[in-house]
């Protein structure tokens, strides 16, 4: 069966029907039912040989109940059409039993995605490269990629590599009583490695490098090994740095991690729970005029694409925040009908900063002279309330903005509205893997310390 087998089944497609009609027949006014499907293979190498190989097939239904002004979630794997049955007629006896709660209500029907009938609407299903794909083609890939021992800087010894290559397929297929009806089909195509490398006194250090796509074609595996090798043998020679205001470049690769409390507070929970540093700030210019964060769901061929939320809401490309200015909260159907507020989506899906710049990492150092590339984040955290943060990290001394020497165990500091006013520069690296486009940042005068 291969790859299909991760696919839907007309059958199971029917029982989801089925589903919905016993729940509206048992009692429930309203009714939402996901069935979701996936498919992964996954080939583990440990030193350049085979070390572990996983076939996984997941198969599993939610029911969201809407009875008499009362709501609940439930999940099942089982979905024999009279096993289902028992389990809708006691998860509607459970929700009875439940407080009641008038904002919980399905979205209303003109808010529904209505063009993703087929699964495939947004180019991101690849079945001819699942297609291709034999045992033998996914160990070759796993074996290819890994580095087997080669390392291009002879300083350095390569003490351990552990590589994963996998492949899969998601089904979703969502239905509710208000008459929506939408699927979609994505496959992903991944591989990454983690290296180990030890210098001549010693000393050991380790990095990870990985891609992603959602076409096979547009998987660069064959460079992650090398890449994760460089960016080790970066880390070697730490030298003790002091503590001060500093300007900051923020790698591509882990960027998202600046942008991730922002969007948060602009979730719709975090705000009706008057948990959000941006609490208020619809139509303020809160950031600097330089930023701009695109939500741009609807990209043909994207990673993270997709044409509806998890209640079956149409996405839409829309700015979340325009020139330093707040456009839009993601505000739930519930989130708004408990507040007022204009519902939107449940969450962003790909969350783009626009770029300021051409030229990536090393194009942001040239600009800001000094300062301190960041290339990791090590624990720490930030107030949801407040935007206050903590954070670790690594990284890299530039002067005259090239790197002087690499750095670790220094800690951030600050307010998070704040930190992203003094942004001085986007770059235009974002990494096409992710579904998050964040590139490389620059800020002025941020507090380290050592």
């Amino acid at each position: 069966m291969g790859w299909t087998e991760g696919m839907l089944t007309p059958e199971e497609m029917a029982v989801a029907r089925q589903a919905l009609d016993t729940a509206l027949a048992q009692g429930a006014q309203q009714c939402r039912i996901t069935l979701s499907k996936s498919l992964m293979d996954l080939y583990g190498t440990l030193d350049g040989e085979l070390d572990k190989v996983s076939h996984c097939l997941d198969r599993a239904m939610s029911v969201a109940l809407f009875v008499d002004g009362k709501f609940g979630s439930f999940s099942t794997n089982r979905l024999d059409p009279a096993d289902l049955e028992g389990f809708i007629r006691k998860a509607i006896g459970t929700v009875r039993m439940l407080a009641e709660d008038p904002c919980r209500t399905l979205p209303a029907p003109e808010r529904t995605c209505k063009d993703a009938g087929d699964g495939d609407r947004l180019g991101i299903c690849d079945r001819e490269g699942l297609l291709s794909l034999t045992p033998e083609k996914r160990l070759q890939i796993a074996l290819e990629a890994a580095c087997s021992g080669k390392v291009e800087d002879p300083r350095f010894r390569l003490v351990s590599e552990e590589g994963e290559y996998s492949d899969s397929i998601a089904d979703i297929y969502l239905i509710d009583s208000n008459g929506t009806e939408c699927r979609q089909t994505d496959t992903s195509f991944e591989y990454g490695v983690e290296v180990t490398l030890a210098d001549p006194e010693g000393n050991k250090v380790s990095a990870y490098w990985w891609d992603a796509s959602p076409w096979l074609s547009g998987l660069d595996y064959r460079g992650c090994g090398q890449k994760a090798v460089r960016r080790a043998a970066a880390k070697l020679g730490v030298r003790p740095a002091e503590g001060g205001s500093m300007n900051m470049v923020v790698d591509s690769e882990c960027a998202s991690k600046l942008l991730g409390p922002v969007l948060n507070a602009l979730g719709g929970f975090s705000l009706q729970q008057k948990n959000s540093f941006l609490q208020d700030s619809l139509g303020k210019q809160v950031f600097p005029e330089r930023l701009t964060v695109m939500d741009l769901p609807r990209e043909m061929g994207k990673n993270g694409a997709r044409l509806f939320d998890s209640e079956g809401v149409a996405t839409v490309n829309r700015p979340v925040i325009e020139q330093g200015v707040v456009r839009n909260y993601f505000i739930s159907t519930y989130i708004a009908n408990k507040t007022g507020m204009e519902p939107t989506v449940d969450d962003a899906t790909r969350a783009c900063v626009l770029p300021t710049c051409e030229g990536g990492a090393e194009e942001l150092m040239r600009q800001c002279g000094n300062g301190i590339l960041v290339t990791g984040f090590n624990g720490g955290n930030c107030n949801s309330a407040t935007g206050d943060f903590s954070y670790g990290v690594e990284g890299m001394v530039f002067e005259d903005g090239k790197i002087v020497a690499p750095v670790h165990e220094m800690v951030i500091t600050g307010n998070m509205t704040e930190l992203w006013n003094r942004l001085e520069a986007v770059g235009n690296d974002a990494r096409p893997c992710t579904a998050q486009q964040v590139p490389s940042l620059a800020f002025r005068d941020v507090d380290f310390s050592a």
